[in-house]
């Protein structure tokens, strides 16, 4: 099970941390990703991250913003969000995948995924 938290209202140019806490199997070895899907849009890939965060891979509109982090002793990913934009405004879902290598922007490879976060980020 995985469980996201961190969402709520910034205003643009602030910064949010999300986490997702994994619970009910080791996802320590997995690939970890987020995702986010704006209202009237299709679900996107924000960023992924390898087991032993080796490999980490970023959507190109996220990059030198957005940080994935991860801390395998608690479970435990992170999502560290700088610069916001409204355009960041989505429920972000975080991920895992119990086959994949390294992280891929591709959401089929993903088949654990929590309940989502809401960040609002106003103009």
């Amino acid at each position: 099970q995985l469980q996201a938290s961190g969402g709520g209202l910034v205003q643009a140019g602030g910064s949010l941390r999300l986490s997702c806490a994994a619970s009910g199997g080791t996802f320590s070895r997995y690939v970890m990703g987020w995702f986010r899907q704006a209202p009237g849009k299709e679900r996107e890939f924000v960023a992924g991250i390898s087991w032993r965060s080796l490999s980490t891979s970023y959507a190109d509109s996220v990059k030198g913003r957005f940080t994935i982090s991860r801390d395998n002793a608690k479970n435990t990913v992170y999502l560290q969000m700088n610069s916001l934009k409204p355009d960041d405004t989505a429920v972000y879902y975080c991920a895992c995948s119990t086959y994949l290598g390294v992280p891929t922007t591709r959401a089929l490879p993903y088949d654990y995924w929590g309940q989502g976060t809401l960040v609002t980020v106003s103009s």
